[in-house]
């Protein structure tokens, strides 16, 4: 299963990029995230509670983060574990800089069908939280 997806946000390039490889925002902004943890460089561990149709439970994974290309794109593997078995995917995030940071490519190459709704609900939650995440910073660092 491939996961290709696009989401455009009202920021530069280089400020979402920083949001993007930031712990603490991406654990504030994956939906359900209990815990992010940096093990090693560009290297997390996390939990999450997942409550999407019947994918349902906590999930214990890791994070790799690889081919950094800064501010243009990034490989992140993921492997979990959870009540309905295990996952893995590799997915590419490139930012392309159109006057605002526009994401794009493929997101996830997953092997199970029957997750792909849930992965798309929460990676569409994952961008929205992110867009906040990054309108919220743009306005404190100007005081507003």
């Amino acid at each position: 299963m491939e996961l290709v997806g696009e989401h455009r946000f009202g920021a530069p390039r280089e400020q979402v990029w920083e949001l993007m490889l930031d712990p603490d925002v991406l654990k504030a902004c994956l939906p359900g995230c209990e815990k992010l943890e940096l093990v090693g460089p560009d290297e997390y561990v996390a939990t999450m509670k997942i409550g999407i149709s019947f994918i349902r439970g906590t999930f214990q994974g890791k994070v790799k983060i690889t081919d950094k290309q800064e501010p243009e794109r990034y490989t992140m593997a993921i492997e979990g574990s959870g009540p309905q078995g295990q996952v893995s995917g590799v997915g590419t995030l490139e930012l392309v800089d159109e006057g605002e940071a526009n994401v794009r490519g493929t997101l996830a190459r997953v092997g199970a069908r029957v997750i792909q709704p849930a992965a798309k609900t929460i990676a569409a939650q994952f961008f929205e939280r992110m867009e906040s995440q990054g309108l919220a910073r743009s306005a404190s660092a100007s005081g507003t």
